[in-house]
């Protein structure tokens, strides 16, 4: 399973969509995860042109009202659980209280978030943490393509990677491009 990542779109925006770039990135995937910050249900509209749709509700999206928006979302495969929450701040708390403050003292081996617009990918205490960052308002600078990831979920494990979507005119994008395989453990740059 091919899962597209993002986050913290806050969208629209200034009557501006940077589409194009997320249709390259998330070309082939079977489903997206969005962890909040959505802003409008549209946002989600659009994505589903894509794929499948599952969102967590951002501290934002208060008062939406729609089907694909969740506190948490849950998902189960090959006996790993992924799961989807907006703020887990400060990433850097142990996984234990991750999981007791935010998750409902549930275990996950994958846990999706955004909220801070800095793209960050962790493996510890056999939890590998990915927050995407922001597509359109990273590291909370003005408006212009940011980053995007792309979890790769089989019965060999997790492969995912952060991704640059380009520079908008003029601006350049700040976004860090990791990586990780857990068939080999290694995180790296680019």
């Amino acid at each position: 399973m091919r899962i597209g990542l993002i986050a913290d779109t806050h969208m629209p925006f200034r009557g501006t969509t940077l589409w194009n770039e997320v249709d390259e990135a998330f070309e082939g995937v079977d489903l997206v995860i969005h962890a909040g910050d959505i802003v409008h249900p549209s946002v989600l509209d659009r994505i589903e042109q894509i794929a499948p749709v599952l969102a967590a509700r951002g501290n934002n999206d208060v008062g939406i009202v729609d089907h694909r928006i969740r506190d948490l979302q849950w998902l189960d495969r090959d006996g790993k659980s992924l799961v989807a929450v907006h703020d887990t701040e400060p990433e850097s708390q142990a996984i234990a209280d991750v999981e007791r403050i935010y998750l409902g003292g549930r275990h996950a081996d994958v846990i999706v978030t955004g909220h801070t617009h800095f793209e960050r990918l962790d493996f510890r205490d056999g939890v590998l943490q990915i927050n995407p960052g922001s597509a359109t308002l990273p590291h909370l600078q003005s408006y212009r393509l940011g980053t995007v990831g792309i979890l790769e979920w089989g019965p060999a494990g997790l492969d995912v990677r952060i991704q640059r979507l380009g520079h908008s005119p003029g601006l350049a994008n700040p976004g860090i491009e990791y990586r990780f395989s857990a068939a080999t453990g290694v995180l790296r740059l680019g």
